[in-house]
């Protein structure tokens, strides 16, 4: 059982949503897991189950973060995004093979797009508060100007953590962006020279998954973790 502490508008589609932990009253969990939630579904007699990957850091154990885009007749979302500061819900979890392994050996690139960057983002505090000197790369692929949040964290971030490297890229700008443009796709045949000492970690859509896993494996053999959203 957890209590919605605090809901904040990312976006004119995205929403994060602390939940502060109730019974039990902590949890555990590797960066990259995710919470289930079974909801009411149109035209079915029982309920579904819709998963949602943490967004904070394994370290805060009393409260977790989902990070989601409304999805128009979706369940998980609709249900979620009616949820009220104050509300009461009950989620089952964690679980997932998509976590951040522990090998202290690999450089790490990270690759998301939209709200995939939840588990990347659990992923990368996690890295930075366990080997901040190790070099960490993200490629985030979101469509236009106002789908961008959290640019303000990440550049803090960065700042703070000069092995971090961070590009965000837009696929279908509008006039006055001055950062990247494109898909990340092609961010990780430009800017990926070796893969010798890399691990990817991939989360997003199927199309990404595949044509980012195609541009790795053309540069030689490293471990390719994935992770694929669903639109519900």
């Amino acid at each position: 059982m957890a209590e919605v502490g605090r809901i904040q508008g990312l976006t004119h589609d995205v929403r994060a949503i602390e939940l502060r932990l109730l019974e039990p009253a902590s949890i555990s969990f590797k960066a990259g897991q995710f919470v289930s939630f079974e909801v009411p579904k149109e035209g079915q007699p029982r309920p579904v189950t819709r998963p949602y990957s943490i967004a904070s850091s394994p370290e805060q154990h009393e409260r977790i973060l989902l990070v989601l885009n409304l999805v128009e007749g979706g369940p998980g979302s609709s249900y979620l995004f009616g949820l009220r500061e104050g509300d009461r819900t009950s989620f089952k979890g964690p679980a997932g093979a998509f976590y951040l392994r522990d090998d202290e050996t690999k450089d790490l690139l990270f690759v998301a797009t939209g709200t995939g960057i939840a588990p990347i983002w659990s992923m990368i505090l996690a890295q930075l508060q366990r080997q901040p000197d190790r070099p960490v790369t993200l490629f985030w692929g979101l469509r236009s100007q106002r789908d961008l949040y959290w640019q303000d964290e990440l550049e803090a971030l960065a700042a703070a953590h000069p092995h971090l490297t961070v590009v965000t890229t837009l696929s279908r700008p509008e006039p006055g962006w001055q950062g990247a443009s494109g898909r990340v796709t092609a961010l990780v045949e430009e800017r990926i020279s070796s893969v010798s000492n890399l691990a990817v970690y991939l989360c997003g859509g199927s199309g990404m998954i595949k044509d980012v896993t195609a541009r790795i494996n053309a540069k030689g053999l490293c471990p390719i973790y994935r992770e694929k959203y669903y639109d519900e």
